[in-house]
């Protein structure tokens, strides 16, 4: 018998051959125990697998036992979702972004239902969509501006309003109903959308929006919004108009004309001195060439993309036919998505100034700098080419300003000791300024402006020594003396197994153009299909792996939240520090005493 890994792949290489099949009975495969073990292992190791939802139940604990509950409730139909904790976070703007904790057990079953459903649909997905799908990043989609917009007259930003909790419910289902027939599937998903969620202990029902913070949400909302590229699509064929290639303007192509044909004469022309005076006709000409205007640009284009509910449309055409584009996507949002395109925000800009996007100011160069090209000849490069630029007082100094490690001296900033950090050892402190560091000019590698941030690699080296000579009770001086290299930098020694080893702050330079630097999130790939995961493998074995008991009746795993939180004052404790597991299978009774009675242990 086939396994689920291999079902999938099987719809996944149909839906891509045939974008219109419709596919029926998709909810046996979610009474398939082994992808609730392919599942769990997509999830134990998140930083929320042992997050609490309303009740206690989290990654720890995981069993067959319960993966036969689950599956029993789903066949008989009685399988209920929980309501989500609500909580808040805070956004980059002051206000709160609302944020739903499901429970383990609904998590799995979403996990589960995420596989099912990114086989149907990730085939199918428009290629200007860039967020929450695998391989695609946000460099992927600044990558395709980059590349794709080169020449466009205007920029429209486009912005929904609160887009994941606005999207209509019964759509969804409309939409979900086109591409799946199984009517089992679209009950579970109504009773995932209608589950609630708790406030203050409070029930609170839902009645549009796919809570974020669910494992099937960034999913659902691409497959809705996945009609808002149709449209955009249908709206490019409409409205795209390419010219002839090289259509030069009047004026453009008498001076290419004349400089061909003064090319042409002095490959024949042989008396010196109208040979000498060809060549000053020539420069003389090729320098006007250079100063004027050549394509006609009289072509219309529509260039997009998209990264989750954020989107930015290039125009090659006039400000009222962006507008007019503007237009149709209020009324297609508002009318067919039932969703309100914020007026205010989604803004028309001229391409020669700045449009944010993902965190970058967008522009289109009007630099008529002339440069050498390997054929020997000059050309304006530039002109024409998409600009990424990181901004910086917007981004660079209000995080600098978050994490506390500047100041402000007559207008300028002057690096600070963070006292929040003083208690963390030396490796400790450097190891966090790195990692911040990486962190902005990883994401800012792609950026023409990008050695603007040597002077925020100077501030947050400073500042990281600054701490380090507080938490000493030291000055600066005296930390650079300690910590030099002998190279004109500093580095902090530790101690490893293989001898004393060096750390040095990061060089912000290695990130520029980096082709590994990518937000991209990796995820693992099944090399070999037919092999049993790890906690299918140890589960099945029914072996304690702490007491050793092969014939109990229930095996759970034990799951904690991480490795550096253990004391090791416990036998389980110094089992996982040995094996570097976050996970180990027990018999009921041991994960009892583990919960309880710790010094019962043997």
């Amino acid at each position: 018998m086939k396994t689920t890994m291999e079902i999938l792949g099987k719809i996944k290489e149909n839906s891509s051959k045939n974008k219109d099949e419709v596919f029926t009975r998709l909810y046996r495969y979610l009474l398939r125990p082994e992808i609730y073990y392919l599942a769990y292992q997509n999830l134990y190791a998140n930083k929320g697998a042992a997050t609490k939802g309303i009740d206690e139940d989290t990654a720890d604990g995981f069993s067959e036992e319960k993966i036969s509950k689950i599956i029993e409730s789903l066949t008989n139909g009685s399988y209920e979702p929980k309501p989500s904790r609500r909580t808040y976070i805070k956004k980059a703007n002051g206000t709160m972004r609302p944020l739903g904790i499901p429970t383990f057990t609904d998590k799995l079953v979403q996990e589960v239902l995420r596989m099912i459903l990114e086989a149907v649909y990730e085939p199918i997905f428009s290629d200007y969509s860039h967020g929450f799908r695998p391989k695609r990043s946000c460099h992927m989609a600044l990558m395709n501006i980059k590349k794709g917009f080169n020449g466009v007259k205007w920029f429209i930003e486009g912005d929904i309003k609160g887009c994941f909790d606005s999207i209509n419910h019964a759509k969804l289902i409309e939409v979900l109903n086109a591409k799946i027939k199984d009517a089992r599937l679209m009950q579970l998903i109504w009773k995932f959308l209608k589950a609630g969620y708790l406030e203050n202990w409070n029930y609170n029902a839902t009645y549009s929006g796919t809570p974020q913070g669910g494992i099937v949400s960034p999913l659902l909302a691409n497959i809705y919004l996945n009609e808002l590229d149709k449209f955009v699509e249908k709206l490019k064929t409409d409205f795209d108009k390419p010219t002839r290639r090289n259509l030069y303007t009047p004026e453009y192509n008498s001076i290419r004309k004349r400089v061909d044909y003064i090319r042409l004469k002095l490959k024949t022309e042989k008396n010196a001195d109208k040979i000498q005076s060809l060549v000053t006709e020539l420069k003389e000409a090729r320098a006007k060439m250079l100063k004027t205007p050549s394509k006609s640009q009289t072509d219309k284009i529509i260039k997009y993309v998209r990264y989750a509910d954020d989107f930015i449309i290039g125009v090659k055409g006039s400000k009222e036919e962006c507008e007019c584009i503007k237009s149709e996507l209020t009324k297609f949002i508002g009318v067919i998505l039932k969703m309100e395109l914020s007026q205010e925000k989604t803004l028309v800009t001229h391409s020669s100034e700045y449009a944010r996007f993902l965190g970058y100011d967008i522009c289109i160069r009007r630099n008529n700098e002339v440069r050498g090209t390997a054929t020997g000849n000059t050309q304006r490069s530039l002109s024409g080419t998409v600009e990424l630029c990181i901004p910086l007082s917007d981004k660079i100094e209000k995080y600098l300003w978050k994490i506390k490690a500047v100041r402000v001296k007559d207008g300028t900033l002057f690096p600070i000791e963070r006292t929040a950090l003083v208690g963390m050892s030396e490796l400790e402190i450097i190891s966090s300024y790195n990692a911040e560091l990486r962190g902005i000019c990883n994401y800012y590698g792609i950026a023409s402006n990008f050695s603007k941030l040597n002077y925020f690699a100077y501030l947050m080296e400073y500042s990281c020594l600054k701490t380090l000579a507080t938490k000493h009770k030291s000055t600066l001086a005296k930390i650079i003396a300690k910590y030099k290299d002998g190279k004109g930098g500093c580095a902090i020694p530790y101690e490893t197994k293989k001898g004393k080893k060096r750390m040095w702050f990061a060089k912000w330079q290695d990130s520029k153009n980096d082709p590994w630097a990518s937000d991209l999130i990796s995820t693992a790939t099944l090399k070999h299909m037919r092999s049993l995961s790890t906690f299918e493998t140890r589960l099945k074995a029914k072996s304690c792996e702490l007491c050793g008991i092969d014939n109990a009746e229930h095996y759970e795993i034990h799951h904690v939240n991480k490795l550096k939180n253990l004391k090791a004052t416990q036998p389980w404790e110094h089992y996982m520090l040995a094996k570097k597991r976050k996970t180990m299978v027990v018999c009921r009774e041991c994960h009892k005493k583990i919960h309880g009675k710790k010094e019962e242990i043997i």
